[in-house]
């Protein structure tokens, strides 16, 4: 890695919250998957509140229907803090949660055909939902596109969070 990239990026993220006992193993599945992609390689440099170098962690959360990136030191001191509204993530994170349950009710069936499919539609929706994020954070954060698919993915979770409460 160069001396960039070594300070533009994620050395750890939390979702902040404790996760309800009633998320299904997929969902938990997909999420210590992208939190640990994440911490393998991701591009994360904030362009607005600080000028701190990173490597910083990063506390993800929902407040009063916001997004919030809790960005600190690596030794947990808040840098920043970033909102985006969720409404233009409604769409995408319910119909994750539509093929999620898909998936789900496919493996129990044992129709491989269809868990294929599902996959497919699984892997463009996390295109669509990694360009959403590109372009919310756009003069905010800049990432690259797989941050902003595992990114997609932990909004996915955290609405899971708040909508089984």
């Amino acid at each position: 890695m160069t001396g960039a990239s070594m300070v533009s990026r994620l050395d750890s993220v939390v979702l902040d919250g404790v996760p309800p006992s009633n998320l299904s193993p997929y969902i938990l599945a997909d999420r210590e998957q992208a939190v640990a992609d994440l911490a393998a390689a991701n591009h994360f440099a904030p362009l607005t509140g600080t000028t701190a170098d990173g490597p910083y962690a990063l506390h993800l959360y929902i407040q009063e229907g916001r997004l919030i990136f809790d960005i600190r030191d690596i030794a947990g001191v808040p840098l920043t803090a970033i909102g985006l509204a969720l409404g233009p993530f409604r769409r995408l994170v319910k119909d994750y949660q539509e093929l999620v349950e898909s998936h789900i009710k496919a493996v129990e069936d044992g129709r491989e055909h269809f868990i294929q499919a599902i996959d497919m539609g699984r892997r463009g929706l996390h295109n669509e939902g990694a360009e959403l994020m590109t372009q919310r954070l756009a003069g905010k954060i800049d990432i690259d596109f797989d941050t902003a698919r595992r990114l997609f993915t932990l909004v996915c979770v955290l609405h899971q969070r708040v909508s089984s409460r």
